[in-house]
């Protein structure tokens, strides 16, 4: 299959579920009035908590507010990763269309990535509007920040998140049902990960489990280049480790995606609900 054939189905998947979303109009007003709800709660949180001892923890020349906004845009890059996978496999199980979808000539790894363009590009524009309300209302100005390295840490996260998704949808495939390693993977990215708080007050050990995990990565790098215009040579730390985590996890997740596919096939179980 040459790339623009790829390049036209992965675009049909994203315009499939583009047209499911677009029947759903008021979502789109409810989640903008969301995003003004959340800036507004770290804002006056940030008011609360801001300290010198707090300032000392965190980058040269920012504050809580536009710490803690920037932790909690763009740790849903993970919790999306997560779902969208499951969200888009099930939905095919329930449209009784993942088999049909499944036996076409269309490879498998281009069937998993058509099912994630769409939450994807949902949240970037979401993103997007937390970062205007932001600005508009609550003075965040990243006026010294380096968007091509933000952008670089973003799809460089966004491919090592992709394998955690990818490994969650093949439980799903074969278990049909909730996933507690997901849920397992959020609840410790959420608390060591640098969310709301720098690692650096972390204990040790958990610092050093705050190593071992994505998120960690991509959070740092993304305030470094927001928060901080860090340069290139600045940001390579935080690149390589995630490219690091893509270059494992991708071809695993897909290994054992292709492994729970042929498991479901043989047991009769993939399209039951």
């Amino acid at each position: 299959m040459n790339i623009e054939h790829t390049i036209r189905k992965v675009a049909a998947f994203f315009w499939r579920d583009f047209a499911i979303a677009r029947g759903y109009r008021g979502a789109l007003l409810l989640e903008t009035l969301e995003a003004l709800f959340g800036v507004a709660t770290f804002y006056y949180l940030s008011r609360f908590v801001q300290s010198p001892e707090l300032n000392s923890e965190l980058p040269a020349g920012t504050n809580y507010f536009a710490f803690a906004l920037v932790g909690f845009a763009f740790f849903d890059y993970l919790s999306v990763s997560l779902s969208a996978f499951d969200s888009s496999l099930e939905e095919a199980r329930q449209n009784r269309t993942l088999e049909a979808l499944l036996v076409t000539q269309t490879p498998l790894p281009v069937i998993i990535a058509g099912s994630a363009v769409y939450p994807f590009v949902a949240l970037a524009i979401r993103t997007c509007v937390y970062l205007a309300w932001a600005a508009l209302l609550f003075g965040f100005r990243p006026q010294s920040a380096n968007w091509p390295g933000a952008v670089a840490i973003l799809l460089v996260s966004i491919l090592a998140f992709a394998g955690l998704g990818i490994l969650s949808a093949s439980y799903s495939i074969l278990f049909k049902r909730g996933n507690p390693a997901k849920w397992l993977v959020l609840g410790v990215s959420g608390l060591v990960g640098g969310m709301m708080y720098p690692i650096s007050v972390l204990p040790g050990p958990l610092q050093m489990l705050a190593r071992l995990i994505p998120v960690t990565y991509s959070l740092t790098g993304m305030r470094a280049a927001l928060l901080a215009g860090a340069g290139w040579r600045e940001l390579f730390p935080s690149i390589f480790a995630l490219l690091v985590f893509a270059a494992v996890l991708i071809p695993l997740s897909f290994a054992v995606f292709a492994w729970a596919l042929r498991r479901t096939k043989i047991t009769g179980t993939l399209t039951h609900i």
